[in-house]
């Protein structure tokens, strides 16, 4: 089995499944991919550390079981009696497991008593979703604001017209991008949506060239009062030199980020 996240005792814990605005994009919403990355944890027996009680309690167990229907999924019981009752009043659990170091998170809302292969169980339905965080995808380079970068993208409308739209960057990692869209814009932007020979220029690297796929909206306001959208994209089958090009943009900026806050010190 592989390690898992265990808090100390008491520690309140913050979990990537639970800040949508940065990690959204990487949240799985289809009922086949959900059942995939399940059975997956089945297959390798992962150590999984279940949550409640706002992070400050845990229990180590493992699914041993996936179900497509009636939709369920069923969890090995702990190994202390008093921390498996805990669980079957907590709600919600939250759920996570390293899997050839991939990060999977998913919360579960109420888990029951059952039993399997004659051994007490816990029983509950499938999660609305899950996170599948690659750790290579954690770091997200908020882009710089002295040298913005720009998005375009050709949308195509529902009569057959295309429109031409433009945005900025609000940030960039391995897996995907997060763009600033006005509330009009983001209207034209459901979840699920592809986009297609999106362009965005990386100062310095040149042009990069991706499609998209919509995995997230989110509002933000800003300090200011005003408001505008970050919409969450995934990559879609980014090509390596392209991914390179990424790459080599986020730790240039990165190492001069760094370098400038040396100097201010």
């Amino acid at each position: 089995m592989e390690e898992t996240d265990v808090p100390l005792e008491g520690a309140a814990l913050r979990f990537e499944i639970e800040q949508p605005e940065a990690y959204g994009q990487y949240l799985l919403y289809s009922r086949a991919e959900i059942l995939a990355v399940l059975r997956s944890l089945v297959a390798k027996r992962a150590l999984i550390s279940a949550y409640f009680n706002h992070g400050t309690s845990f229990l180590l167990t493992s699914v041993l079981q996936v179900e497509a229907s009636p939709g369920q999924l069923m969890l090995d019981w702990g190994r202390e009696e008093a921390i498996n009752r805990q669980a079957l009043l907590a709600n919600p659990l939250i759920l996570t497991a390293a899997v050839e170091k991939v990060k999977v998170q998913f919360v579960l809302h109420q888990l029951v008593e059952t039993q399997h292969a004659g051994r007490p169980a816990f029983l509950a339905g499938l999660p609305e979703s899950v996170l599948r965080l690659q750790r290579r995808e954690y770091f997200r380079l908020a882009t710089p604001i002295a040298k913005p970068v720009k998005f375009v993208t050709t949308l195509k409308r529902s009569d057959g017209s295309t429109l031409v739209v433009e945005a900025s960057l609000l940030d960039i990692s391995a897996g995907g991008v997060g763009l600033m869209a006005s509330p009009a814009l983001a209207a034209l932007l459901p979840r699920g949506t592809v986009l297609t020979d999106c362009k965005m220029t990386l100062p310095d690297e040149g042009l990069l060239v991706a499609n998209l796929c919509i995995r997230n909206k989110f509002e933000v306001a800003t300090r200011g009062g005003s408001r505008y959208v970050r919409v969450g994209c995934e990559y879609i089958a980014l090509p390596g030199a392209r991914m390179s090009m990424v790459q080599r943009y986020i730790t240039r900026v990165e190492r001069e980020r760094k370098a400038r806050l040396s100097g201010m010190a």
